[in-house]
This record gives structure tokens, sequence and C-alpha cells, in this order.
């Protein structure tokens, strides 16, 4: 392959763009996660071998040879109406078809590959009126996307398909018509703030990083996303990774770094599938390796995958992780652009800030600026999960309202039950209520009533929701997850838990409660990092906005949500290693079992103290509800 340069990739990128004919017939399948669950690569398969056998050519690249005729058939990222896949999108016409099983295959063949009609029963209908196109379903008309524009409508896989859209254009321009205090300066101006959680300005974390003495520098990419209910950063390196590693490339410009890793939990296994043949076919091409586009600028990228661990989303935990170490978090100063990967300057930030780096550089920081707020410009993805009619990923300007998210985008509340409560942030963030609907959703507004964004995830709780559980629920969670190496955080949320485990089981007491306060309080104050420092919002929020909840569970012992329900804790043998620490820990000795063997609890002698809860180091004990 001839060497790459500037003239040769603009001449590539020409070349993609008059291969996207506008009226090209494409059948895009959607290949993220969810999708795929639903069985949508077999429709893939099915249509497109169905196709040919009818004589139908096709393609499944940009330049696979087939034609301007052939059918395009596509393996699209995520398009973000989860709730209705498997889904089929067809180009020219723009309908999109929902819920398809392999069973309506042929009549999509017939009716619409090659009549150009849409199948009816297909469409997304909503009180009564059917939608055929895909940019006029409520679900997509209400939203503006940025980093996912390119998801669920290119293939992934397909780097043609990325430089068809303007990709690399960025880089290009970056590398050759700017320099690194022009990239720092215009990354700063366009006000883009982190995506993953702590909103510090973009620009001038690289702007720090620059000013370091020379020397080896990093560039870090945090795609391991552990919130409950999370995947807006596994949509992006499953649907459009290339824009992930051009952003990356810019800041690796402006830093002076000529190596990078993304850090991606091992549990995403397609996201790391995308994100190294989008890194193989970059090297392939000259895009990533040693003097880039004929340039003294060298970048080479590598993929570390994570093994889960919630702790690990903080900056210094994941450069030690990288490392070979365990994964935990230091004291700071010094900071991570001081001394971050391997005590070397490093740009930390996550997968949906570098997203957006290609198209403010490409637009100008003014075009950014001009969406959002004024101290939080652009748009964020969010993950909207739970009791609301359509469940999947979005993305809104930043300002938008949750009235304009829970009930516009998302249907409002299933089965027409009252809106109750939205979990924002993760197991870090807080809980919003009902006087919240019409909060602007940016850093600063949220900040304000004690919430944060987090990375994105929105859990929405309906009137059938117990408050209390909820904070249990986090705070396990939360406890389970902590790396054990400062004393607030580890010892401080098993407390917290046995404390919430008791109220659930209508066995608290008033004192109780002050003393979650105490405790709240005391490990914010205290704990070493960014983990313990906000396990206990979920509490704190729940305490004030629903203490009723926790009255009626300490004062009456029956909470009316719940209707009374007891719980009943059990070892899933299929999880129990029989280590025997449940059996230590517990101080009524209701456990009992041999080590190596599965445990038992006696549940006549269980004070659901939740002592054992918090020692199982594998999960192995729950709580079943009786009547």
């Amino acid at each position: 392959m001839a060497e790459l340069t500037r003239e040769r990739l603009g001449a590539l990128r020409v070349q993609a763009k008059e291969l996207l004919t506008a009226d090209r017939r494409e059948v895009l399948v959607c290949a993220g996660t969810g999708c795929i669950a639903g069985g949508s690569l077999k429709i893939y398969d099915y249509l497109k071998s169905e196709c040919e056998k009818r004589g139908l050519k096709t393609r499944v690249a940009l330049r696979h040879e087939g034609g301007d005729d052939a059918i395009h058939f596509k393996k699209s990222g995520c398009h973000g109406f989860c709730e209705m896949g498997p889904l089929l999108q067809i180009e020219p016409e723009g309908f999109l078809y929902t819920h398809v099983r392999l069973e309506d295959c042929d009549e999509i063949i017939e009716k619409t590959i090659l009549g150009g009609e849409a199948v009816e029963r297909l469409l997304y209908e909503l009180n009564g009126v059917r939608y055929a196109k895909h940019n006029e379903i409520p679900f997509y008309a209400k939203q503006q996307r940025v980093v996912l524009e390119n998801c669920g409508t290119t293939d992934a896989e397909d780097i043609d398909e990325y430089l068809a859209h303007d990709g690399y254009a960025a880089f290009e321009k970056a590398l050759f018509e700017m320099s690194d205090e022009d990239i720092c300066r215009e990354i700063l101006d366009s006000g883009l703030r982190g995506r993953g959680g702590a909103g510090f300005p973009a620009g001038r974390k690289w702007d720090s990083v620059r000013r370091q003495p020379k020397g080896k520098k990093y560039v870090v990419c945090n795609g391991d996303e552990g919130d409950p209910g999370a995947f807006m950063d596994r949509s992006i390196m499953e649907g459009n990774p290339h824009s992930v590693i051009e952003g990356m490339m810019i800041a690796a410009l402006a830093a002076g770094s000529d190596e990078g890793y993304i850090y991606v939990r091992a549990e995403y296994p397609l996201a790391v599938e995308r994100l190294r043949i989008a890194i193989a076919r970059d090297e392939e091409l000259g895009l990533l390796g040693d003097n880039i586009l004929g340039t003294d600028f060298s970048f080479h990228l590598h993929i570390n995958r994570g093994a889960g661990a919630f702790v690990c989303g903080e900056g210094s935990a994941l450069t030690a992780s990288i490392e070979g170490k365990r994964g935990m978090p230091r004291v700071k100063p010094p900071r991570t652009v001081e001394q971050g990967l391997w005590a070397r300057p490093t740009v930390l930030n996550n997968v949906e800030t570098y997203a957006n780096v290609p198209q403010i550089i490409l637009r100008g920081s003014a075009w950014f600026h001009s969406i959002g707020t004024e101290k939080s410009p652009g748009t964020k993805a969010f993950a909207l999960t739970g009791n609301v009619v359509n469940t999947g990923l979005i993305e809104v300007p930043m300002g938008a309202t949750l009235r304009e998210i829970i009930f516009d985008i998302g249907g409002g509340i299933k089965d027409g039950k009252k809106f109750k409560a939205v979990q924002i942030g993760g197991p870090a963030g807080g809980c919003l209520t009902e006087e919240h609907l019409d909060l602007p959703l940016d850093f600063d507004s949220l900040k304000k009533v004690g919430a944060i964004i987090g990375s994105g995830g929105l859990v929405v709780m309906d009137e059938g929701t117990c408050m209390v559980e909820t904070a249990r629920f986090f705070m396990s969670f939360t406890q389970n997850e902590s790396c054990g190496k400062c004393v607030p955080c580890r010892e401080g949320t098993k407390r917290m838990l046995e404390i919430l485990t008791r109220i659930v089981n209508n066995e608290g007491s008033l004192e109780d409660l002050d003393l979650l306060e105490e405790l709240s309080r005391t490990i914010t104050e205290t704990a070493l990092c960014g983990l313990g420092q906000a396990a206990c919002n979920p509490v704190v929020s729940t305490l004030k906005y629903f203490r009723k909840e926790y009255l009626a569970h300490v004062v009456d012992h029956h909470c009316p949500i719940c209707n009374g329900r007891k719980r009943r804790l059990v070892i899933k043998p299929e999880l129990c290693k029989g280590c025997g620490k449940c059996k230590r820990n517990c101080p009524m000795e209701a456990i009992s079992g041999e080590i190596r063997m599965p445990h038992t609890i006696d549940n006549e002698k269980c004070i659901h103290c939740g002592a054992c809860w918090g020692a199982c180091p594998f999960g192995a004990i729950d709580a079943i509800e009786e009547d």
C-alpha cells in the first residue's frame, strides 16, 4: 500500500462520499448488544442470503464489489430505541421496523426491499398513529444527536463509512493547521466538560499536560462504564469507535503524546472487538503508527481490558490497573495530569468526551457552544431505563428537563402509573423527584440539588417503588465494589448496608436514621476517592425526599409499598464457594456449612443485620420476599 499522505487521505474521503449516493438501497440491521441478544444477526444473515438466492446483488461495505445497484447490508451500531428491538431500518425510504422476527423477513424482502412499500404492522405505533420514518417518531424527534450521529446509520466496522462522514478530517486539520496550544484553546473555548461525571473542563486538563516538561506522556480513554443501567459509552464504542480514536489522536497532538490506552471492561466484548477492528484498519491505512501522514507525529494505541471493578472508573485506580497493579485509588496530589500512567503526565477522559472532540475541531467551538447551556455546552447521552415506556439510548442538549426526557422522549411511565423518582448518575448520583421534573439537566443545576449527571444513567421509578429498598440496593452495589483501601468506605458502607437491610426488613429504629445521616457525613468527608465520597448520595437524597417511607419501616414496621413483605435470606449454592466468610461474620451463628461446600442460613436465628451480605465476596447471598 502506498504511503498515506494528506492528499491521498482527502482523495479516499471524496471517493467514499461518492459511494454514498442519496438513492442507495440500504438495509441497516441494529447490531448493538441489545438487538443482537434479540436475534438481529440471524435476521441480517437471513435477509442477505435470501436476497442473494433471488439473484439480487448485495454488498457489505462501501468498496465491496456489487455495483451501485447492489443492496448494501449494514450491521449498524445501536439505534437507541432499545425497547422496540430488534430494529431494522431501510433506505432510501427511511422505514424503521420494530420487534422484527425471522418470520417477518420474507415479507420485508417482497414488500419493502423489492417493492418500496412499508410493512405497516412492523412500524412504530403510538396513540393509534403509525410512524413510517424513523426521524418522525417522537422518541427521535426531540433528540439532538452529535456523538450518536453515526450510531445506527453506519457500519461501525467499515472505515470508509467513517471517512464518508468527514472521518479524520478534524485530525487532519489539527495536524496541519493548528498548534498544540491552538487545539487546547479551541477545546477550552468550546466549554466541553468531561462527560464521565465530574464535569471538569477538558481543554484545561489537556493544557495542563501540554505544559508539563517534555518527555513521555500518555492519552487514556476511560471506557470502564460500571453504573447499573448505564450503556452510553458501550454503545459509542460499538457503533462509532473511530470517533473515539480520532478524539484521542487530537488529544495526543495537543498534549505531545505518542501513545494511548483505551481501558474497557471485559464485560463489553463487542465494544472491544469493534475497537480492535477500528485500530487495525487505521494501522493498515497509516492513520496510526509512526510518521502519520508524512509528519513527525506518531501515535500508537492499545486496548486494555479491565476486570469490571467499579472503582477502576476513578482515574488513579484505572491507571494502576493498566500498569498491572490492583485497581486502587491513591492520595492526590499529584494529579493524573502530572503523574498518571507510569508516573508520567496523562490526559484521561471518558469515551463520550473524546467522541465530541472531532466535531468541535471541525465545526468550531462557537458551534458547540451554541448547543446546551452557557456553562454546560453541547449534548449529553443518557441511558434511559426503569419504569418508563421507551427505554433506550438518547442524546439531548444540556439543559433539557426530566419532563422532556421521561414523558416526551420516554413516553411516560409504564402501565399508566404515576412517576415517583429518578436515580441519576448511578450509585454516586442522587434521587430526583416530581418537584425536579422541570429542572434543567446540566452540571451546575444538578449540583445545587445534591445530584450529579455522572456518566448519564437515568433509572426511572414509579409509585410502586420502595425508596428505602432503592437506597439499600445502591448501597449494596457500592459496598461490594469498594476496593477496601480506606476505612471510611470499607467499614462505613458495610455498616450503612447493615442498617438499611434492618430497616427494609422492618426491624430498624429511629436511632438508625440518625446513624445513617451521621455515617453519611463522615464517609463523604473522609473517604479517599470519588466512589466513597459519593457512596452515600442515594441514601442522603432518599432520606431527604422520602423520609416518610423510612418512618413507615422503623415506626410502623410496615411499609405500605412493600405490603409488609418479609425477606428470607438464602445462600445460592451455585455461587457459594464455601469460603466461610459469611459464617465467621454472623453474630448469631445462623450460618452453617463445611469449607469448600455451599453454606446455608437458619432464618429462625437470622436477625437480618446484613453482616453476611457484606462479607460474601461472590454475591451468593440473596433476599427472597415472602408475603
